[in-house]
């Protein structure tokens, strides 16, 4: 299926409350528990979340939903999660990323790190100042950070650079945390944002106090 096809997938209503549902998880999710939060039947939800997989935004499995095993457990249940992919449509088409990709690989062939880094935080506090949001876990909602709670820190589930990170994680997670940073000046917080890095996760985190409202 193509990009256009992908993202129009998501013009229907609860089949975009689905996957954002889905997504916001960062664990496998069950039709019923789905269905339960978008507020429609389970056989409608589980039609939507097959299009969402026919689509390439949802990965499907299966999985045991309780920890009871042997006779009388149940079979296993269809589990929905995040694709790993991305998809970006540009109408006309246009092709930034790869743009960035050839500006990354001039920073890393120049030694550029530390400006570049400097460049990252002075826009982060640009942004921040900018923002309208009312907690810093909005603002990088916002940003598309996707943060959550995780006892004591929040954390952020989709990184908005994961095609760069990849060719370039050094340089690309330093600019991050440096944007992050600026983020923070830019709204007048205090805090230190680190580096912590988990699988299919943005690679920042930071201490819950500079969130004002907690993300789950």
């Amino acid at each position: 299926m193509d990009e256009l096809a992908a993202v129009a997938a998501l013009n229907d209503p609860v089949r975009r409350e689905l996957y954002r549902f889905v997504t916001s998880k960062g664990r496998p999710v069950g039709r019923n528990e789905a269905a339960e939060a978008a507020g429609v039947a389970r056989t409608l939800a589980a039609f939507h979340l097959d299009k969402l997989v026919e689509a390439g935004l949802l990965e499907a499995d299966f999985a045991r939903l309780t920890e009871k095993k042997g006779p009388g457990s149940g079979r296993p249940a269809k589990v929905y999660r995040r694709a790993p992919g991305e998809h970006v449509v540009s109408v006309p088409p246009r092709d930034y990323r790869t743009l960035a990709l050839v500006l990354a690989e001039v920073v890393d062939l120049l030694g550029g790190d530390e400006v570049a880094e400097k460049a990252a935080h002075r826009i982060g506090a640009r942004l921040g100042a900018e923002s309208a949001a009312g907690s810093l876990a909005e603002l990088l909602a916002e940003r598309g950070y996707e943060p959550y709670d995780d006892d004591g820190l929040l954390r952020l589930r989709n990184c908005p650079f994961h095609v760069l990170a990849q060719e370039q994680p050094l340089l690309v997670c330093s600019m991050n945390l440096s944007l992050c940073r600026g983020l923070l000046e830019g709204r007048g917080e205090p805090g230190a944002p680190r580096l912590d890095p988990r699988p299919g996760e943005c690679c920042v985190v930071f201490p819950q106090e500079n969130s004002k409202t907690n993300q789950s």
